[in-house]
């Protein structure tokens, strides 16, 4: 695979937190190509939500690159990082990050406000909206109610259908199935899926829960390719060892 196939290149990736003498990541190199699902797997702080805002351009790195669709976001200012994010990314929060006040449409319509190139790509959203809604299985009914009045599970597919909102080159869900049951996890899953794969868009999702990792063509585990983690197991088993 040429580096031109890949989306997504990190390299020599390295993030401290103020005032932190260790680093939290330390990636020689992790490269996704266009079109990939990949799971990204690791327990509760061993950096997963960092990495993905990272990728965001929420956080930057101290040393190193990242880059997506060519574009080093390192070599970008907070403000051009903001526009490359709204107009190549639809993320899915893990606590979906709905407006109370605003109805179903009115939030799923919000990134087009923000990206004149996903608000270009959009270009009916009378229809596009209703199309998404149905595609995740959620009644047209809702289109107009407050997302306050929706179950848990139907707000996190409202959350789904902003992100896809435009055809994002690529997909970013920070563990968007926690708060649902197996069943209605595999479900939601297939769906976002389907979506994604009508796009060419790439996923990338974070979570610890093996069960969902099943679903994916490509898993990586955050200990394998954080040095910082792996340097922390070893040691941790070394000093159980030698107790």
């Amino acid at each position: 695979m040429t580096t031109t196939d890949n989306l997504v290149e990190l390299k020599n990736l390295c993030f401290f937190w103020p005032d932190q003498k260790e680093p939290t990541l330390n990636i020689d190199t992790l490269s996704i190509a266009k079109g990939e699902h990949v799971f990204i797997s690791g327990d509760s702080g061993s950096g997963k939500t960092t990495l993905l805002n990272l990728l965001c351009g929420i956080h930057q790195a101290k040393t190193g690159s990242i880059k997506m669709l060519g574009q080093d976001l390192n070599q970008l200012s907070n403000q051009q990082r903001d526009s490359f994010r709204g107009d190549h990314l639809g993320v899915i929060f893990q606590q979906f990050n709905l407006l109370p006040f605003l109805s179903v449409k009115e939030n799923i319509q919000l990134p087009l406000g923000f990206s004149k190139k996903r608000s270009t790509k959009s270009v009916n959203t009378e229809a596009e909206i209703p199309r998404l809604l149905e595609a995740l299985d959620l009644p047209l009914s809702i289109i107009n109610k407050k997302v306050t009045q929706l179950s848990v599970g139907q707000q996190q597919r409202v959350a789904t259908c902003r992100a896809l909102l435009g055809a994002p080159e690529l997909i970013i869900a920070d563990e968007p199935t926690s708060a649902l049951d197996r069943k209605n996890s595999d479900n939601f899953l297939q769906l976002l899926f389907k979506e994604a794969d009508a796009h060419d868009s790439t996923i990338i999702f974070v979570s610890h829960d093996e069960h969902t990792a099943k679903h994916f063509s490509r898993v990586v585990e955050l200990t394998e390719i954080n040095q910082v983690a792996t340097s922390f197991t070893n040691a941790t088993s070394s000093s159980v060892e030698q107790a």
